[in-house]
């Protein structure tokens, strides 16, 4: 279901060019991002921490499709944001109606792409693990 929102201006942010992790809490599950094979998914900006989690078996739920147009992709990067490109202005709007606590390093999975400069930790709160699978 992804695409893009024309309603919001793009996110213009640099990919990775080198390997990196993401550790997922809970359940401490690390993929390995390997830059060259990005985009893993058709979900999220390219690059997102939502595309990679598809393209590796990983659900976040995004009711969306990864467009930032919805906040159901809400996670908390534990460490790393640094690392991330910044929340635009959509997708702090977006934020804004997140369902769980939003805190400074609340980020919507869809719009936040790691630049690979560093490994990554994030946390899928616990109403947003989609434990079922189609």
């Amino acid at each position: 279901m992804g695409g893009n929102n024309p309603y919001i201006t793009q996110s213009d942010h640099p990919l990775p060019q080198a390997p990196y992790s993401i550790r997922f809490l809970p359940g401490e599950r690390q993929i390995v991002v390997d830059p060259t094979r990005i985009p893993y998914s058709d979900d999220g900006l390219p690059g997102s921490i939502l595309e990679i989690a598809l393209g590796h078996g990983l659900a976040i739920d995004h009711a969306c499709g990864g467009v930032c147009a919805c906040s159901t992709c809400h996670i908390w990067v534990r460490e790393g944001l640094e690392a991330c490109n910044p929340a635009t202005d959509a997708e702090e709007d977006m934020l804004d109606n997140a369902r769980a606590f939003v805190v400074g390093r609340s980020r919507l999975a869809c719009q936040c792409v790691p630049d690979g400069s560093r490994d990554i930790v994030v946390e899928i709160p616990a109403w947003n693990r989609n434990l079922a699978r189609e």
